[in-house]
């Protein structure tokens, strides 16, 4: 029997029972819930309902992650929202008693049977993430415990030394073990396999893919309805000097100062056409000099390990869950009902946010909104019949931020999927240069935003830098192209003829601007420029 002087986030709760016996107690779980949790999870990085309204909290399932007398409890608890739907999310939990250990993942201050202390998030405890190293370590190979603990065949972990947090929480809690592994606690959770794990154990383990974070180890859960999700992901750390998009950034910002330094006139530039596929040796010298032979070299060889990561994707025969697949008419549907719906989306949001836009902005903005009925035409105009291309599991938010940049080489990881999509629509079957244009999206986020943020310091107006920005953008996409398409043929990854891939890269690239300009309007008003143009620059090709 439980009691509580008063239901504060503050007050002391008492129980008659022990920390091993708490969960059982129906009482606590009431009050934990209601009037302890909401002011918590509201509160951390990873919560993910900040823009809705939060209804009630549920606790869907609970499981010990213990060794030998330790014992936390993981709780799955669902979160439903006024806007009437839900989320659900891992959290780990611990008792201690003494309060230097819970000065930054406080929950609860509770008085058990035999000692006073606090609940706390465990995560923050290194007995806690000791307890699991020591579990992914001494793994078997096969497990059908209701807590199901992994290590891949062959590999031996040493000996635990430490545990730390890497950088800032965000959706995912990663830990760093010995300095050398990692292991990411998934926060949001699915009622499924997580596709970062699925994809990080077939392409690094069964396909021997090079270049993503080794896969070592996971931690899964069957819950009570026999499903099993992934609650842990562990993994090779990867020494490297930061991402890709901030290596992008840096070396487009050095390329606009080159303009002012080397005084380049625009018209002195060559023209090239937007997509068509350029050998760099064939890049007029002109540009060479403007952009410089070592960014369009790193394009190169981005554009190789991308096609490398499809070719270990779509050469899987046997596991249906990875075997390529044709363009069919259910796919069709699935499509077209989702971008349909996204675009009129996207409408409303344009039309009620024009006021927060001027100048060019407001202009593309106006375009989009006359131009309505020939986009959504060009949404709905996709005739499976046509297309001989195969479908693949695909990374799915593929971006300049989820990939590593090495010494002399690139390390693709996240392959979660994308935020707003369901679990069910991550792992569909996609075109693989729906990828390519993620990536495409990317290089002109990139190149667009270095301006916006150095703007003071470049001599030419913002307008004739965009002239720059969209050359600059076909330079990048062309010499991309080259590579991508070359190393795909040459190992017989069926990406489709040559009007095939003009047809799906621009559709994968209007979808992907559309998806964006979501988030922009909503964010960053000045920054709608970026999507605007990029479905501008489709519709008008």
């Amino acid at each position: 029997m439980s009691k509580t002087a008063a239901k504060t986030k503050t007050s002391l709760f008492s129980s008659t029972n022990t920390w091993e016996e708490l969960i059982e107690d129906k009482d606590f779980v009431a009050v934990f819930l209601s009037d302890v949790l909401e002011d918590y999870i509201q509160k951390q990085r990873w919560y993910g309902g900040k823009s809705s309204r939060l209804k009630y909290i549920e606790l869907s399932e609970y499981f010990r992650i213990q060794q030998n007398d330790e014992v936390y409890f993981g709780l799955i608890i669902e979160v439903n929202f006024v806007e009437a739907f839900y989320h659900h999310y891992f959290l780990p939990i611990s008792f201690v008693s003494d309060e230097k250990f819970a000065t930054e993942s406080k929950i609860l201050p509770i008085q058990l049977k035999n000692q006073k202390g606090f609940i706390i998030d465990a995560m923050h405890l290194e007995s806690f993430r000791k307890v699991v190293y020591q579990r992914i370590k001494n793994a078997l190979p096969i497990d059908k415990t209701p807590v199901q603990y992994h290590k891949t065949e062959g590999f031996e972990f040493p000996e635990y030394k430490s545990s730390k947090f890497l950088g800032a929480e965000q959706s995912n809690t990663s830990i760093i073990y010995n300095d050398n592994y990692i292991l990411k606690f998934f926060r949001r959770i699915y009622a499924d396999k997580n596709p970062d794990y699925e994809m990080s154990r077939f392409l690094s383990h069964r396909k021997e893919f090079r270049h993503t974070p080794k896969y070592l180890g996971s931690i899964n859960i069957i819950d009570s309805e026999n499903t099993n999700i992934t609650i842990g992901l562990m993994q090779e750390m990867v020494p490297n000097k930061g991402d890709a998009w901030e290596y992008f950034l840096k070396e487009i910002h050095k390329i606009y100062k080159t303009i002012d330094y080397k005084e380049i006139s625009f018209k002195d530039l060559p023209d090239i056409e937007m997509f068509s596929r350029t050998k760099i040796s064939d890049v007029a010298p002109e540009i060479i000099d403007w952009i410089g032979l070592k960014l369009l070299s790193k394009v190169k060889l981005l554009a190789q390990r991308t096609a490398e990561m499809h070719i270990a994707l779509g050469s899987e025969f046997e596991d249906t869950s990875f075997t390529p697949t044709r363009f069919n008419g259910d796919y069709t549907v699935w499509l077209k009902n989702r971008l349909t719906y996204q675009f009129q989306n996207r409408l409303n949001l344009t039309e009620n946010n024009l006021h927060k836009l001027e100048g060019y902005s407001l202009e593309l903005a106006k375009e989009f909104l006359e131009n309505k009925n020939n986009i959504r035409k060009r949404l709905v105009n996709f005739d499976w019949t046509k297309l001989k291309g195969e479908r693949i599991r695909i990374h799915g938010d593929y971006h300049l931020g989820q990939i590593l940049v090495q010494d002399d080489d690139f390390c693709i990881l996240d392959f979660e999927g994308e935020p707003e999509s369901t679990i069910r629509d991550r792992k569909v079957k996609q075109p693989p240069l729906k990828d390519v244009a993620g990536l495409f999206r990317s290089f002109h986020y990139a190149i667009y935003s270095t301006i916006f943020n150095h703007q003071d310091e470049y001599k030419l107006e913002k307008e004739t830098l965009f002239k720059f920005a969209e050359l600059l953008y076909k330079y990048f996409v062309a010499v991309f192209l080259e590579t991508y398409r070359a190393v795909t043929q040459e190992n017989n990854l069926s990406i489709g003829y040559r009007h095939e891939r003009r047809f799906l890269l621009e559709y994968c690239l209007l979808e992907k601007a559309i998806y964006e300009l979501g988030y922009e309007l909503n964010s960053r008003p000045k920054w709608t420029i970026i999507p605007l143009k990029g479905i501008a620059n489709i519709m008008n090709s």
